[in-house]
């Protein structure tokens, strides 16, 4: 069993989260919405943990292939539903940039095992009814 502490600490909305670890995010609504820009939107905090956890799995693929990635970046963007509540994620694309001496279709065939078989972040958002897309980026 996972425990996550979570504590008000700033404000109305201001929160941190702590993990087992001691391992802090920082949490928090907008301006508009009663907080004061204190942390992160609970909302982007899932965009992150995927970035997060599609990241780390394509790292691995990629270290067993023995492909040689010098630079991983990702671009995330995401599109919530308007008008209902909750609000969720909708659309959510992701451009992984990696740069190394890593074969294309390597590569590729990692954010493919990633992102439709090992990523529990994104099978979650999927569940939920995200429609997730995604492009591979090899030394551009």
């Amino acid at each position: 069993m996972i425990e996550i502490n979570v504590n008000r600490v700033q404000g109305d909305c201001g929160f941190e989260a702590t993990d087992a670890n001691g391992h802090v995010i920082k949490m928090d609504t907008s301006p508009e919405t009663g907080g004061v820009n204190f942390g992160v939107r609970p909302m982007q905090v899932l965009l992150m943990g995927l970035g997060g956890c599609s990241g780390i799995d394509i790292v691995m693929i990629l270290k067993k292939q023995r492909q040689t990635v010098e630079h991983f970046s990702m671009k995330i963007e995401g599109e919530r539903q308007t008008g209902k509540e909750p609000s969720l994620w909708e659309n959510v694309k992701i451009v992984f940039h990696l740069k190394g001496i890593i074969d294309e279709e390597k590569a590729y065939r990692a954010c493919e095992l990633s992102m439709n078989k090992y990523c529990s972040v994104a099978e979650t958002l999927r569940l939920g009814g995200t429609r997730l897309t995604w492009d591979v980026k090899v030394n551009q």
